[in-house]
């Protein structure tokens, strides 16, 4: 009989050693996870302002061409450069500029008669 009683006291034993590791895997996991989560967050953080100081500058460097451009595009300075790569061009004749007169708009025949017989029938179009 003293040997069953050996028997049952280590498979009993066994047991609460085997919750205990359990339990001390799933803290420790747990740990482990919150950690490496912090860390994840600090690290997306610190994505978001490096990409938010570079959009920032960006906008700057933007802006800064867009002006560059507007001033490069001015009539002054057009002539300006045109002078400077010796293109000899010269502003236009006044007998070298033809102007065409703009074209009317013209209603077909159909809709002149509806737009009438409506501004008849319907109420008047000034009050």
């Amino acid at each position: 009989m003293a040997k069953s009683k050996k028997n049952e006291s280590a498979a009993i034993g066994f047991g609460p050693v085997l919750k205990v590791f359990f339990l001390c895997s799933v803290i420790g996991g747990s740990a482990v996870g919150y950690v490496w989560q912090k860390s994840q967050i600090y690290e997306l953080g610190r994505q978001i302002r490096q990409n938010e100081i570079r959009l920032t500058q960006l906008k700057g460097d933007n802006q800064r061409l867009t002006d560059q451009l507007a001033i490069l595009r001015s009539p002054v300075m057009v002539d300006e450069r045109a002078k400077q790569l010796n293109l000899g061009l010269v502003p236009a004749q006044p007998g070298q500029v033809y102007r065409l007169p703009e074209p009317a708009l013209e209603v077909p025949e159909s809709n002149r008669s509806r737009e009438i017989a409506g501004r008849l029938d319907g109420p008047p179009l000034t009050q």
